[in-house]
């Protein structure tokens, strides 16, 4: 496949050697799931070639950039979101990355000169208000930033689709990662990026097609919510309406592989993902995660998570 060529940036290595991985922190980022998905990768992945990889909800791309880094089989990828941000950071790091790495190193340079935290605070909030009124042209650029100085690495937004997550306390976070926004873009290049529902996403794929779903988490407890990622919410309703997407994707020969929150961490007697994909032709597996996002720190740990698949390589 030919490789496109990217303009040189002072000081950015553009070497091949360079590990692409996720531009944003992100609640719900596979990094750490990362072994257990890939001892659970379907066998085309090991032995096929030509395979399209499919991601209908891309979220920080952790998945993504592994396997299109690991997996020669993976030729091209087709990854969606509905959340309209996060598609133009996509869009932007793939087409203009240079601009990017710019405007990065300009938010990046005028916070790391603030001296006090009211003065870094208020430049936050400044930024913060600008990024809702979406309409500055380093609309991403203005993402990255508050993604990496706002409490707790959190991407949240309110019903009227606000970015409203606080201001966090870092004392000089990496704003301008210039090395691995490169790294990310080459990557990209092979990559289709679509914007809107995720049962567009397989319309019209030839070949052989591997699906990997992480979708906006069922929460756990009464007080949890995993899903603020879009003004949409993606309830009960919308889990069901993706076992129905996830059959379609079974009568069409396309392994699929998701993860999703355990209930049964809360309650052991809650059954309802187990109910929902029962079936012989479809398996469920438990492996251990971490929780990372919870305010309170004593309340994260170890706790399970579900992989589901449609078959049943790696998968216990």
């Amino acid at each position: 496949m030919k490789r496109s060529i990217l303009p040189p940036m002072p000081g950015v290595v553009l070497s091949d050697t360079v590990v692409a991985r996720p531009f944003l922190k992100w609640a719900g980022g596979k990094g750490q799931l990362i072994p257990a998905i890939e001892a659970a990768l379907p066998v085309i992945l090991h032995n096929g070639d030509n395979i399209t990889y499919v991601e209908p909800f891309i979220g920080s791309g952790a998945v993504l950039f592994r396997l299109l880094q690991q997996y020669p089989s993976i030729q091209k990828a087709v990854i969606n979101d509905i959340n309209p941000d996060l598609v133009e950071a996509y869009r932007a790091i793939k087409e203009q990355p240079a601009k990017l790495i710019e405007s990065l190193g300009v938010l990046q340079e005028a916070y790391y000169r603030l001296k006090t935290t009211e003065e870094k605070r208020d430049f936050f909030l400044a930024r913060r208000t600008e990024f809702n009124n979406r309409s500055a042209d380093h609309h991403t650029a203005l993402l990255i930033f508050l993604n990496r100085t706002c409490y707790n690495g959190l991407y949240r937004v309110n019903s009227r689709n606000q970015f409203n997550v606080p201001f966090g306390t870092y004392a000089k976070p990496k704003i301008c990662d210039a090395a691995n926004i490169m790294a990310v873009s080459r990557l990209l290049q092979r990559v289709t990026i679509l914007n809107g529902d995720y049962s567009e996403t397989v319309r019209r794929l030839p070949g052989k097609v591997f699906c990997y779903l992480d979708p906006p988490y069922k929460p756990i407890s009464k007080t949890a919510s995993f899903n603020s990622y879009s003004k949409d919410r993606f309830d009960d309703a919308e889990q069901r309406r993706l076992r129905e997407f996830c059959d379609g994707l079974t009568a069409r020969n396309i392994c699929w592989l998701m993860s999703n929150s355990d209930p049964r961490n809360h309650n052991p007697e809650d059954n309802f993902f187990d109910d929902l994909y029962a079936g012989d032709a479809l398996h469920i597996g438990r492996v251990a995660a971490r929780r990372n996002i919870n305010s309170n720190a004593s309340k994260r740990g170890d706790i399970a998570e579900l992989l589901i698949s449609n078959y049943t390589r790696g998968l216990k």
